[in-house]
């Protein structure tokens, strides 16, 4: 259902000159706009009939929800070129988000951004495409998001002036404090203005005054994942099986309301770069974990919330035209209002004696005398047993009987009216079930009205068929449903005693709200409340099914036996577990193997870890140390992909070159098989430069290559640390043949497994000549390699000072141990120093 209708939206449609390219199906689809782009085309776009949807039952919640944002996208010109406004809104959800950044000529940041959001449609100036002068952001932005409805708008709609008239006019009064942060920036503004046109065009309504939620959302809170890593680590969709679970958030999101599982999805994808922040959200999992009432009666009662962000939608929107459905709409999410607004006591109940202070926060925000306010004034109108239920049949019910008799007396006819009818067709029914001597019942649908249902074998039937006066026959195993003229009639006078119900109800319940429009602000703080509650239990679900540990966040990424979460969801079992460790001073992996030894599901188990760290969740590992990461990058090369070609090499050289671009000290940089789409020469040239670029960062980097003579780098760089994942070698009874074991273990120093490409040969049907000429090549070549590679004394000496230095800064920075240990701890690594020196090429032990 929704606000107004099309002919009303067609008719305003010359106003905006819209034109768009769509590419929506299963909505309904009228023409709007049929304004030509410079091109000649014409658009053709489907109506989004969003707004007025219904709240839902959330007992289930999918992670694949219907994409429900809309963007509107404005870039400067001249010289602010690449200055880039954003403004969006989610139709399910009465906030608007405004973002303004600058952005490189590879527009990451608005590829990113719009890659969170998914949004149903972008809207974006007519001068933008214009034809045969289409701006790059325009063609980036088709180029990624082919599936999404394109709307163009004409250039004098994004007006930064109205903007910020729009802003103050519908910001509540308690998010006041954006207009100090956005009254400078003119391109969120501008895309503001055009997207509150546009929004009030498609939904023909308007926003209540003083309704909305608006904030800035500046990209300096949360950590950057691009599109691409995004992908790579499976976060939220799968990519072999989009409606395959096994991604972060299937392993994570055991969410019970559709905003809990919003909030997780864009937290997996945005995660928090505050250490404070993140800690107080693993205060409350912890307590949770460790106070088991806690938990349960905490689970039942947000399990009993509706989609509230949606009914908030819903409430503050004024539609331009009264319909019936406008009526039934308002009625029904009054009734899911006062059902939410009935969950607020028992929500403070859940949490009074809670210790985390999160958590005492919001036991405090939930005191806010407006719920009860609201309440008061709802339950005046209202009857007190009127609540959500299932079932269209008693939902009718329930919204005819909603308002309280004696307050409207032509109400209270039309309600006696409707009863008579409904009892009359409950009884002709029962007449209809006498006279033929059959088992009918009354049935209701919300598409037929009341019908027959009948449970019968059709050879009980006279003739095996139903008497002539029936009609509309369907069955369905032995299950018949049909009506009669009669019942039609009866249901046609039902459905328009109903309208003049909806009606009058529509009326009180109109006035109702403008009533409470002034408390309802408070509704925003309940809906942020119970989908973080929502999530922070899903969170400790998720421990409670597997051995996760709390993480700690210093400037060390330690983690102890972890393994990889998604792969446990999988095998259903647990999987090989490894230890990593690097620190400012050993900020540098390379990773060495065998194809299929582990090395990418190892690199893609750190980056899940560290995101499930960074949004607050407990990590698969014993322990677990992290360096809050401000950009998680990931280049990852796939093992079943083995021919290579030029499109395979150019998008590694797009996603490295974006690396390097944008990686800093504070990122978390995973690059996985660069190189393997050119020749081996060429693959060493590039890894070698692209390794000695980051190596001036203090990034932490994890490189997995099969180029060993990469290994030798550690010679020249200190920092830099060789791991490989171990192999053994089984002879088959059969042929007295080798055959490779995967342990799956990661060990310190690079693989020796140097020739499993000559294995690999030794096991097929090649010639021996050919095998044992290929084994001398091979030898010859490496000696060549490592002759100018090997590392002098001295340089092993300053490798031993570096490291002792950089562990004495660590001690320095993060020890917690007393005197005498750290005593001991001092001797110890003395010994070590000194040991390094006087026997140089000797690997450092791990700890």
């Amino acid at each position: 259902s929704y606000f107004g209708d099309k002919s009303s939206c067609v008719e305003n449609a010359n106003t905006l000159n819209l034109t768009s390219s769509s590419s929506m199906r299963g909505l309904n689809s009228t023409c709007i706009g049929k304004t030509p782009l410079s091109s000649g085309r014409s658009g053709c776009r489907s109506h989004t009939p969003l707004m007025g949807y219904s709240v839902t039952s959330s007992s289930a919640v999918s992670a694949h929800t219907v994409a429900s944002v809309i963007v509107a996208v404005v870039e400067g010109r001249g010289l602010a070129r690449g200055e880039v406004g954003m403004a969006s809104i989610d139709l399910k959800n009465p906030e608007i988000i405004l973002s303004q950044f600058a952005d490189n000529t590879t527009y990451a940041k608005v590829i990113t951004k719009l890659k969170i959001l998914t949004p149903l449609e972008i809207i974006m100036s007519n001068t933008a495409c214009d034809a045969g002068n289409t701006t790059k952001l325009f063609s980036l932005i088709t180029e990624h998001f082919k599936n999404v409805t394109f709307t163009t708008v004409q250039r004098k709609y994004f007006n930064e002036t109205k903007g910020l008239e729009y802003i103050e006019q519908l910001c509540a009064s308690e998010f006041s404090t954006i207009f100090m942060e956005v009254q400078s920036k003119y391109y969120c503004l501008a895309a503001a203005a055009a997207l509150l046109k546009y929004v009030e065009f498609i939904q023909n309504a308007v926003y209540a005054p003083k309704s909305l939620k608006v904030r800035f959302q500046g990209s300096e809170k949360t950590a950057m994942i691009d599109s691409s890593s995004a992908q790579n680590l499976e976060l939220v969709i799968n990519n072999r099986d989009s409606r395959n679970g096994h991604t972060l958030l299937g392993v994570l999101n055991y969410t019970k309301t559709p905003g809990g599982s919003r909030r997780l999805r864009s937290n997996i994808l945005e995660p928090l770069v505050d250490a404070e922040t993140i800690n107080t959200r693993l205060d409350c999992v912890q307590e949770l974990l460790q106070d088991e009432e806690l938990f349960f009666g905490l689970q039942a009662v947000i399990s009993k919330f509706l989609d509230t962000e949606q009914l908030l939608s819903v409430l503050v929107q004024i539609p331009k035209q009264d319909t019936v459905k406008t009526a039934e709409s308002k009625i029904t999410n009054l009734i899911y209002l006062k059902h939410t607004l009935e969950l607020v006591e028992p929500l403070k109940a859940a949490i009074r004696s809670c210790n985390a202070q999160l958590l005492k926060a919001y036991y405090n925000s939930l005191e806010d005398t407006r719920f009860g306010i609201i309440l008061e004034k709802i339950t005046t109108v209202i009857n007190d047993d009127t609540r959500y239920t299932k079932g269209c049949l008693s939902m009718r019910t329930q919204k005819c009987y909603a308002v309280k008799p004696n307050i409207n007396e032509f109400l209270d006819i039309a309600r006696r009216t409707y009863t008579e009818i409904v009892d009359d067709i409950a009884g002709m029914i029962a007449q209809l079930a006498e006279k033929y001597s059959l088992p009918m019942k009354t049935s209701f649908s919300s598409a037929r009205g009341f019908f027959i249902q009948m449970n019968a074998d059709c050879s009980t039937l006279p003739n095996g068929q139903l008497p002539s006066e029936f009609t509309k026959i369907t069955k369905m195993k032995n299950t018949y449903s049909f009506t009669s003229a009669d019942l039609i009639k009866m249901n046609e006078r039902c459905q328009e005693s109903l309208r003049e119900i909806y009606h009058m109800t529509y009326l009180i319940v109109c006035k109702l709200l403008n009533e409470i429009y002034e408390h309802i602000h408070c509704l925003y703080k309940l809906s942020d409340i119970v989908s973080m509650l929502d999530m922070l239990l899903s969170f400790a679900h998720a421990c409670t099914l597997s051995d996760y540990v709390r993480p700690e966040f210093t400037d060390t990424l330690a983690i102890k036996q972890g393994w990889h979460p998604i792969l446990e969801k999988i095998a259903m079992e647990k999987p090989v577990s490894n230890n990593t460790y690097l620190t400012e001073g050993n900020n540098f992996v390379i990773i060495t193997g065998p194809n299929m030894s582990g090395k990418s599901t190892y690199l893609k188990q750190i980056a899940l870890c560290q995101i499930m760290a960074q949004i607050g969740s407990y990590v698969p590992a014993e322990y677990c140390s992290f360096r809050i990461a401000e950009q998680i990058f990931t280049r990852i090369g796939m093992d079943d992909d083995i021919e290579t070609n030029a499109s395979t090499f150019m998008k590694e050289m797009k996603e490295i070159t974006y690396i390097l671009q944008n990686a800093n000290d504070k990122s978390l940089i995973i690059i996985d098989e660069l190189g393997r789409g050119t020749s081996a020469e060429e693959g060493i040239g590039i890894c070698y430069a692209a390794c000695e670029y980051l190596l001036n960062l203090k990034a932490f980097t994890l490189f997995a290559t099969h180029f060993l003579e990469l290994c030798h780098i550690d010679a020249l760089y200190p920092n830099v640390e060789n791991y490989h994942f171990e192999v053994q070698h089984v002879r088959s009874s059969a042929g007295n043949k080798e055959k490779i074991a995967y342990t799956y273990t990661l060990s310190k120093g690079y693989t020796e497994e140097k020739n499993y490409g000559l294995k690999a040969a030794e096991v097929s049907s090649l010639p021996s000549s050919i095998i044992l000429d290929a084994k001398e090549i091979t030898n010859h070549i490496a000696k060549q390699i490592l002759h100018g590679q090997k590392s002098t004394p001295e340089m092993m000496k300053q490798r031993a000072a570096y490291q002792l230095a950089m562990r004495l800064v660590q001690t320095a920075r993060n020890s917690r141990l007393d005197p005498d240990s750290l005593r001991v701890y001092l001797k110890a690594l003395k010994r070590k120093y000194e040991a390094s020196c006087s026997t140089p090429g000797k690997n450092d032990e791990h700890q």
